[in-house]
């Protein structure tokens, strides 16, 4: 969805890359103990600075790959060890806002009469969902299936915008209906991509 925007992002990056002394999967790592930190910021009930540190890890995030490829140093276990941090920061990200919700340091919301700790597993079963059936397809051959309208950057900027404007509800709630939509659109795409 943001595909236009992260390849300006990236290029505007690209520079800046070429100068880091550090390992892509240094920046990688870096990454996902600042998505801790915010998690547990969100925990603790700090939605807006919890929100600025998921930002600051999405920034990590995508300089980990710009300096691999300014460096040339793009690897396959790179790109594996990208993924896997990149599941373990969502789901602390959620696990905080679930501890922060049990806890009271986050007031719990209803939506359809269902507690926000229950939507907030959805958002987590949806985000690892939507990166399985890629993950899935693409092993049994499926080309092209970085489709979908709530991809990793989408969910991230969907949750910082609602912690942020104190609508962290509406934001999870949003997170679920995407990725499940996600996950529809991309075994859609599959099926035809295998048959």
């Amino acid at each position: 969805m943001f595909s236009e925007l992260k390849s300006k992002v990236r290029a505007l990056i690209l520079p800046l890359a070429k100068g880091i002394p550090l390992s892509p999967n240094s920046l990688t790592l870096i990454g996902l103990l600042v998505s801790i930190y915010a998690a547990l910021q969100l925990a603790r009930g700090f939605l807006v600075f919890g929100a600025l540190m998921i930002l600051l890890s999405g920034f990590f995030d995508a300089l980990d790959g710009a300096v691999a490829r300014a460096n040339g140093s793009s690897t396959a276990f790179g790109a594996v060890f990208d993924s896997v941090c990149d599941r373990y920061a969502d789901a602390m990200i959620f696990a905080g806002i679930i501890y922060g919700l049990i806890a009271g340091s986050i007031p719990q919301m209803y939506i359809f009469s269902l507690p926000l700790w229950f939507w907030t597993v959805m958002a987590i079963i949806g985000s690892y969902l939507v990166s399985y059936t890629r993950s899935r397809a693409e092993a049994m051959g499926a080309r092209k299936m970085d489709i979908g309208i709530a991809e990793r950057p989408e969910r991230m900027l969907i949750l910082i915008g609602g912690a942020m404007t104190g609508m962290l509800g509406a934001s999870i709630f949003i997170i679920v209906v995407l990725t499940h939509v996600t996950v529809v659109q991309r075994l859609i795409h599959a099926r035809k991509s295998l048959a």
